[in-house]
C-alpha cells in the first residue's frame, strides 16, 4: 500500500472516532426535542446517503430507485412486528437480507443497461414497487400500518417518551455505514468498483469481473438502506407506501452525497450535515406560508452550492485545495 494513502486512511479513521465521540456527547447539552429530532434525521440520512454512495458513487451506477429498499426494510419490520410479534431487530436483519436479494435479482437484467437507461430503469422499478404496496391489502395498502407503542424498551426498540435512544442508534448506523465504506475503499471490491466506474471495458480487459462487482455493490448498498428503513419505521410508528417508498426518498439519499462529494468517503455525511438541518429549518420557519418559500430557499441554496463546488463541498477540505490557498496567500504576502 502507498505510504501516503495508508497515512490518509489512518487519519480518516482517527478523525471519524473523534467526531463520533463528540457527536455522542451533544445530547448531553442539547435538550430541545425538536433539535434532537433534527440530529436523528441528519444521522439517518447521512447513513442512507453513505449506503447509496457505495453503488452510485464508487461503482458509478446511479440509482434513483433506492426508496424501494428503504420501503422494504420499513415494511418488513412493521409487518413482522404487527402481524407475528417478531422483534424489530430480526425485522431489520430480515429486511436487509430481502432487499439485498431483490437488488441482485433486479441487477441481473438492469446492469446490462448503461447511463441514463439504467437510471430510468431504477426509477420505473421503484414506482412499480410503490404501486404494488399501494394495492397490497395484507400490508395495509394505501392506509398503511400503525406500529403500536408499548412503552420504552430496547428489546422492542420503542421509546415514545425520548429521542435519545433513537439518536444513539442513528449514530451507530451512521458509523457502521462509514466504516463499511472505509473498509471497502481499500479492498479488492473497492478497487474493482472504481475501475468499473472509470472505464468498464478497460477494467474487464484487466480481469475485473464487472457484472459481479456491480451485483456486490448493489447488495451491500441495499442491505444498509433497508436497515435504515427499518429504523425509520420504528422511529415514526406509522408507515404507508408514500411515506417510505416515494420518489423523494430516493432523491434525499442521493442529494447529500452529490453535494458533499459523490464517490468520496466524507462527502455523504458532510452533505447530510448541511442539507438535512437546512431542509427541516426552512420547512419549519418559512414553510407555513403556503407559498413554497421553503422550497425556493432550499432549492436556491442547493443550486448555489452545486455551481460553486461542482465536485462537492468535500473539495473545500482537500489537501490540494488548502495547499493552493496557502500558496496564494504566500504570493500575496511577497507582493
Amino acid at each position: 500500500m502507498d505510504t501516503a494513502f495508508a497515512e490518509r486512511r489512518r487519519r480518516d479513521l482517527i478523525v471519524a472516532v473523534v467526531l463520533a465521540a463528540i457527536a455522542a456527547t451533544v445530547p448531553l447539552f442539547v435538550k430541545d426535542v425538536y433539535v434532537q429530532n433534527i440530529m436523528v434525521l441528519t444521522l439517518m440520512w447521512g447513513a442512507l446517503s453513505q449506503s447509496w454512495n457505495i453503488l452510485s458513487g464508487y461503482c458509478g451506477q446511479i440509482s434513483l430507485g433506492h426508496a424501494l429498499y428503504f420501503g422494504i426494510g420499513a415494511y418488513t419490520t412493521a409487518l413482522l412486528f404487527t402481524k407475528f410479534g417478531v422483534l424489530p431487530w430480526f425485522g431489520m436483519l430480515g429486511g436487509g437480507v430481502i432487499s439485498a436479494l431483490i437488488a441482485m435479482a433486479l441487477g441481473y437484467p438492469c446492469f446490462r443497461l448503461r447511463g441514463h437507461y439504467f437510471v430510468i430503469a431504477t426509477i420505473v422499478i421503484a414506482e412499480i414497487g410503490l404501486l404494488l404496496f399501494h394495492n397490497w391489502d395484507w400490508a395495509g395498502a394505501a392506509m398503511g400500518i400503525e406500529i403500536p407503542a408499548r412503552g420504552d424498551s430496547w428489546l422492542k426498540f420503542q421509546f415514545p417518551r425520548s429521542k435519545l435512544p433513537y439518536f444513539y442508534f442513528a449514530l451507530v448506523l451512521a458509523c457502521v455505514a462509514w466504516l463499511v465504506t472505509w473498509w471497502l475503499e481499500d479492498s479488492k471490491w473497492g478497487y474493482w468498483w472504481r475501475a468499473v466506474k472509470d472505464n468498464p471495458e478497460a477494467a474487464e480487459s484487466l480481469g475485473v469481473d464487472v457484472f459481479n462487482s456491480k451485483m456486490g455493490a448493489a447488495a451491500v448498498s441495499a442491505f444498509l438502506v433497508a436497515v435504515g428503513g427499518s429504523f425509520y419505521a420504528q422511529f415514526v410508528y406509522f408507515i404507508d407506501p408514500e411515506s417510505v417508498m416515494g420518489f423523494q426518498f430516493s432523491l434525499l439519499m442521493a442529494l447529500p452525497a452529490v453535494l458533499g462529494g459523490i464517490g468520496t468517503l466524507w462527502g455523504p455525511m458532510l452533505g447530510a450535515v448541511i442539507l438535512i438541518p437546512l431542509t427541516e429549518l426552512t420547512r419549519s420557519y418559512v414553510g407555513g406560508s403556503g407559498k413554497g418559500i421553503d422550497l425556493i430557499v432550499y432549492g436556491g441554496l442547493i443550486i448555489a452550492i452545486s455551481l460553486a463546488r461542482p465536485q462537492g463541498l468535500i473539495g473545500l477540505f482537500s489537501f490540494k485545495h488548502l495547499a493552493g490557498r496557502l500558496s496564494s496567500k504566500r504570493k500575496e504576502a511577497v507582493r
